[in-house]
């Protein structure tokens, strides 16, 4: 027996288990508190409730009580309270916690339930788990085989659907495999806010389409296909890739904006094959925008740097710093920081910036925003420029004060870390009056015109930190090996600094975080392998003053209870 609930508890009963949870918590949830699970297709925690499977139907029983008294009756065979068991079986996802209910998931009468709710799931089901897309992940699967009875009655032949229908331009549905959980039309409604899915027909004929004259084509739409429990809705990006189960999983974040959306990159053997979303709900709930899921191609895409330059030529690593270092001795130097690094990269861009008693300077990307999960500010770590210190007020919308300084005279080497130049408001004029060190990627006209290319990683090939909007440090991990030719940023910013002249620091994340700990105020309490998967709040309070571009809010309708059932049969 567990404690006593406390006043804003109450206690239910999970197959004899008893458990203190919130009121009006969904038993789905609660039976998942005490390790019990119950089947179910159409029911998910962020959306509404609907009861369209039926496969999570339980036995539901209250405390029995004299109806005259109200006194509590006793079973005199255990000297307990009897439970009155009602004669039905009822659906778990519409059913909330109140004070002594019970469930039971275990006895005869439910799993002939679930047996009988299987068998007509898959009567017009394709037997082609071979060669389905879901194979893997596929929740229809997983409990045809937990939870069904293992062969089928019915003889009649099945209903032909259609198959390889476009709904947008990233969704593909195989109708035949829809079992009508009509999860992806609530999700189109209840939080992307595009009404346009919708069933049409009726029994066997019933089909998932789109309303006339739309298609599904908003930003989120791929979130369909993740919470699709069966191959019904594939990626056309990801569709016959690549099986699931030859996939690693990879924790990183969605750089495109500054909300921090959590993400998994699944690669195999150096490929990155697909990005989908993490469960965070402080930040992203279980969603993500579609722009973010293609973000993985930068990593082969054309124009990658491969191999370090100085003045045209190839060089090493070490024949570049020491040019680099050169260029910077002595000079006037100014560092233009970029907002799509990591905090751990800021750290030492900072750390060169006052070797070189440089000014350091970030891009500003600002654009539309949506009010979901993608922000006006497009870069992921303005916050984390802020934290380090790199810079003290927000960046301005081009580098016009850096052009100013170039036409003077008062700067005469410039340090581009991952920045083009030329993008971000200089002219090919002022460039070619200064010596260029170029940190980055992918070529582009600054690297064309810069004195010192070293060639540096993606956020894909990496370790590292974000900060988000909400002043969140979140962790993104390597999920793939960089090419060849390029180097982590971290070393080459180290091996920079130290050839400068500055202290030598740690060239990867492990060994620059107490340096980090100890020279950042706001950082200073934690360790990078104390920063949960979830991420830690900073206090953003030193900043509260800056006006920040407009942020990103998750705005989605809760799960609610579903309508009293009316009666069956």
């Amino acid at each position: 027996m567990i404690q006593p609930a406390s006043p804003d508890l109450i206690t239910v009963n999970v197959d004899g288990k008893e458990i203190a949870v919130p009121k009006g918590t969904n038993m789905i949830e609660a039976a998942r508190r005490v390790g019990v699970d119950v089947p179910h297709y159409c029911y998910h925690s962020k959306l509404s409730i609907v009861g369209n499977c039926r496969m999570c139907l339980v036995e539901m029983g209250m405390p029995a009580v004299d109806p005259a008294s109200k006194a509590p009756v006793i079973d005199p065979a255990t000297g307990k309270q009897r439970v009155n068991w009602s004669p039905r079986p009822t659906i778990a996802c519409a059913t909330n916690a109140s004070p002594g209910l019970h469930i039971c998931t275990t006895s005869p009468m439910v799993k002939e339930c679930r047996e009988g709710v299987m068998e007509f799931l898959l009567i017009n089901h394709p037997l082609d788990c071979p060669i389905c897309d879901q194979a893997g992940e596929c929740k229809l699967q997983e409990q045809s085989t937990g939870y069904g009875r293992g062969y089928s009655r019915f003889i009649e032949q099945k209903n032909v659907k259609p198959k390889r229908t476009l709904l947008g331009p990233r969704v593909m549905l195989d109708d035949e495999r829809c079992i009508l959980c009509s999860r992806c039309i609530r999700f189109s409604k209840e939080v992307a806010k595009d009404d346009v899915l919708g069933f049409v027909d009726r029994g066997s004929y019933s089909t998932l389409t789109c309303y006339p004259g739309k298609k599904l084509e908003n930003n989120y739409s791929l979130n369909t296909v993740d919470i699709c429990p069966v191959g019904a809705l594939t990626s056309t990006d990801f569709r016959f890739k690549m099986r699931v189960w030859f996939l690693k999983q990879t924790n990183s974040i969605d750089t495109e904006t500054s909300v921090g959306v959590n993400t998994v990159v699944w690669s195999r053997e150096g490929v990155v094959y697909r990005i989908t979303p993490r469960e965070n709900g402080s930040v992203n709930d279980t969603w993500m925008p579609d722009s973010g899921r293609t973000l993985y191609k930068q990593i082969r895409e054309g124009g990658r740097l491969e191999a370090a330059r100085v003045s045209g030529s190839v060089a090493d690593l070490e024949s570049a710093v020491k040019a680099a270092a050169a260029l910077i001795s002595g000079a006037k130097v100014a560092v233009v920081g970029s907002g799509r690094s990591s905090v751990e990269e800021q750290f030492l861009t900072r750390k060169l910036a006052a070797r070189a008693g440089a000014e350091a300077y970030l891009v500003s990307r600002v654009g539309q925003g949506d009010n979901l999960l993608v922000s006006t500010d497009k870069n992921p770590n303005v916050r984390g420029a802020l934290v380090t210190g790199l810079i003290s007020e927000l960046p301005k919308p081009s580098l016009g004060a850096l052009g100013e300084r170039i036409d003077s005279g008062s700067v005469t080497t410039v340090v581009s870390v991952g920045e083009d130049l030329l993008a971000a408001g200089l002219s090919a004029s002022q460039l070619a009056k200064v010596s260029i060190v170029y940190l980055g990627t992918h070529d582009n006209a600054t690297s064309g015109l810069a004195k010192v290319v070293i060639p540096t990683l993606t956020v894909f090939e990496k370790h590292g930190t974000f900060v988000n909007q909400q002043f969140r440090i979140q962790r993104f991990a390597k999920a793939v090996p960089g090419p060849s030719g390029s180097s982590d940023d971290l070393v080459v910013l180290s091996k920079l600094l130290s050839a400068a002249g500055g202290e030598a620091l740690g060239a990867d994340v492990g060994s620059l975080w107490p340096s980090i700990a100890s020279e950042v105020p706001a950082l200073s309490t934690m360790a990078y392998s104390n920063i949960p998967d979830t991420g830690l709040l900073l206090d953003s309070s030193p900043w509260s003053t800056l006006a920040f571009a407009e942020e990103a809010t998750l705005h989605f309708k809760p799960a609610a209870a579903a309508p009293k059932e009316a009666p069956r049969g």
